[in-house]
């Protein structure tokens, strides 16, 4: 107040005096105004025309001119405020133009007036700090640094097994037998025997394509849960996860064959779970049978007969005439005496997943072995990313059960999505628990990913810039115009077009699909896929795998594409007497080139394939329409478009090729 009585001049009403020397020598303390420069008039109290109190706005805005007699209250200019960008010390190109609402090109612009080289960058080049500031100040925006994420402190929500149970508590339980060996040793052909079923006859080429769980009755009463494990080399994945679960394993060599290369790798999985072996050696009934040479085979392997002075039972059987069955049975049920298996069927359930399909009529289904627990309707269970409310049990001749304890195998019906076999079974209080877990291994598989992603990012970024390094120092004995001619030689391909619109050079690639009936042959055949080895001649694509029939968004999803646009606008045009249907659209990804084919897709049906009668911009006919441009299209058959429907350019190839991967089979 003390300083507006000085600057403030007493007058009579309704008139003004001009306080230069005033005006020029002090200055109004206010951090958002400064006093103006001398020749303004200042106002007298509350003497301001249209009633204007002087306590009712900032001291330095009661500022007015005079023209023509006429006074007025001076505009005050607004302060400009800037876009708060959150930004972290690394961020991809694509991150920064999210971040700061822009598109790519955006920050290709913008680091276009800087001194990193344009020519490195695409859309998940990593920036440094120093970069991102250098956009976003060119941009007339100011950054701020995005706050420290929480996810340290996430609370961890997954399931687990429990703790060991009071031995007080146990109780005996069946043996777990797993059935190893080379294929075509007999493996199905003795579990057929014991069970009195043929599952051979009903394969797919007459070898066993999937694994199976197995209850066999004993006329002693005794059970035994038998696995049976593929023997081709295809699925030695399954057999691992076969030796896994199990108390026993039987390994079955044929007596006139000797020791194969899957029974080396049989012998191999159950050593490395610490599972005991019982020899059994089969097709004893042919003339050609040694089964003596099988033993003696054996030694090197560290299997060990009781006869040669080891722990390893042998039984010659021949499991296609039935001989010696029940010795092998009552084998292993003396050997599961001696390692006194026990189990606690009281509790949470905890089983493993053997096998997993879609039925027609059950919808998901798994095959499971429990191995603590009682299984009931109604139990609430986790397995992998997937989770069930179980509907309905089944045993293994499709005959409905109300319990299912420890070592019994069971069809589970009730799963909401698929879960792969091997995946570890665990029962949970609640249907809200479940997805409490399921979220929480999702949000843990996210996590991981990006980390390897932003790994995987960072190394090619690496090998990116060395390979850029590498080519300018081969420039550093020119001087500055071959230096400039050569490096516009070197890039000239980049520079066809901006970072945004470039396309993969063409080459030779295969999309696929993989489907199966069972998890565990979709599993065997990507093990096959992991060995290819000839990308030079051609690369295979892994569009999508799973467990089910392939469906026609399967054949579409492996198309290769050059483009796609949605839907905008529609409107007609006339052209003689007709009206054409046009639809208006904006190019999403790649390019529309006007001689390629199309397709028009919506809530992912297919409603027509064909060509283009006509693409416009701005009324032009014009070949090719590129990314984040707009055109308008007419189709050479009359559909009604609808807004949003997605306009798919692609090009048919038919390409005979040779390649020299050998899969091994």
């Amino acid at each position: 107040m003390m300083m507006m009585r000085r600057l403030l001049v007493r007058l009579k009403p309704v008139t003004w005096k001009r306080c230069t020397h005033e005006i020029h020598t002090l200055r109004w303390r206010d951090s958002r105004y400064s006093w103006p420069c001398p020749g303004l008039m200042v106002l007298q109290q509350s003497r301001i025309p249209g009633g204007i109190n002087k306590f009712s706005l900032p001291f330095s805005r009661l500022l007015v001119t005079k023209k023509k007699d006429k006074y007025k209250i001076a505009p005050v200019k607004q302060k400009q405020v800037k876009k708060e960008v959150e930004i972290k010390q690394r961020m991809t190109v694509a991150e920064l133009a999210e971040a700061m609402d822009k598109d790519t090109d955006h920050v290709y612009e913008a680091l276009l007036h800087t001194n990193i080289d344009i020519d490195i960058l695409e859309q998940d080049f990593v920036l440094d700090e120093k970069w991102i500031k250098e956009v976003i100040k060119k941009s007339g925006m100011k950054f701020k640094w995005a706050k420290l994420s929480e996810e340290k402190v996430k609370e961890n929500k997954d399931a687990v097994r429990r703790p060991l149970s009071d031995p007080t508590v146990l109780v005996p339980r069946s043996p777990v037998v797993t059935i190893m060996g080379h294929v075509d040793h007999g493996k199905t052909t003795l579990l057929d025997s014991l069970r009195k079923t043929q599952v051979t006859a009903m394969e797919a080429g007459g070898i066993t394509q999937h694994i199976g769980a197995f209850l066999v009755h004993l006329p002693s009463g005794e059970k035994i849960t038998f696995l049976d494990t593929p023997g081709h080399a295809a699925f030695s994945a399954m057999r691992a996860r076969g030796a896994n679960v199990t108390d026993i394993v039987i390994l079955v060599v044929a007596a006139d064959d000797g020791v194969m290369k899957q029974t080396i790798e049989s012998i191999q999985h159950a050593k490395n779970f610490n599972v005991p072996i019982i020899l059994a050696i089969n097709k004893c009934d042919k003339p050609e049978a040694n089964h003596e040479k099988v033993k003696k085979e054996l030694l090197a392997y560290d299997v060990i007969c009781e006869e040669y002075g080891g722990d390893v039972q042998s039984i010659n059987v021949s499991a296609l005439k039935g001989d010696n069955l029940m010795a092998l049975a009552e084998a292993t049920i003396a050997l599961s005496e001696v390692l006194e298996l026990k189990a606690d069927c009281t509790g949470p359930v905890e089983g493993t997943v053997i096998e997993c399909r879609n039925d027609k009529g059950k919808g998901p289904v798994t095959t499971a072995i429990i191995q603590r627990g009682t299984l009931t309707k109604g139990c609430v269970l986790v397995a992998g990313k997937s989770w069930a409310k179980v509907r309905l049990m089944f045993d293994e001749n499709n005959k409905p059960m109300k319990t299912a304890g420890p070592s019994t195998p069971v069809e589970i019906v009730g799963w909401k999505e698929l879960p792969s076999a091997g995946d570890e079974i665990l029962e949970v209080e609640s249907e809200q628990r479940a997805r409490e877990v399921l979220d929480w291994r999702k949000y843990v598989e996210t996590q991981e990913k990006n980390k390897d992603d932003f790994e995987v990012i960072e190394a090619k970024q690496k090998e990116h810039y060395e390979t850029y390094k590498k080519e300018r120092e081969s420039f550093s004995s020119m001087n500055w115009r071959q230096r400039k001619s050569a490096m516009y030689k070197a890039n000239k391909h980049l520079m066809a077009t901006r970072p945004k619109e470039r396309t993969e050079i063409d080459e030779h690639s295969l999309p696929i699909i993989v489907k199966g009936d069972v998890d565990g042959s979709v599993e065997a055949i990507l093990n096959i896929l992991d060995g290819y080895d000839a990308d030079e001649q051609c690369k295979l694509k892994l569009v999508h795998f799973g467990v089910g029939d392939i469906s026609e968004n399967d054949i579409v999803s492996a198309e290769i594409f050059s483009g796609t646009a949605s839907v905008l606008a529609l409107f007609h045009v006339t052209v003689g007497k007709e009206k054409i249907p046009v639809a208006g659209c904006r190019v999403q990804k790649g390019q529309l080139h006007r001689k390629m084919k199309f397709k028009l897709i919506r809530d992912g049906h297919i409603l027509w394939r064909g060509f283009l009668t006509s693409l416009k911009q701005l009324k032009n006919d014009v070949p090719v329409v590129k990314t984040g441009m707009e055109c308008g299209l007419s189709l050479d058959k009359e559909i009604d478009f609808k807004l949003g429907d997605e306009i798919i350019c692609y090009e048919e190839k038919e390409i005979q090729q040779n390649i020299s991967w050998d899969p091994g089979f």
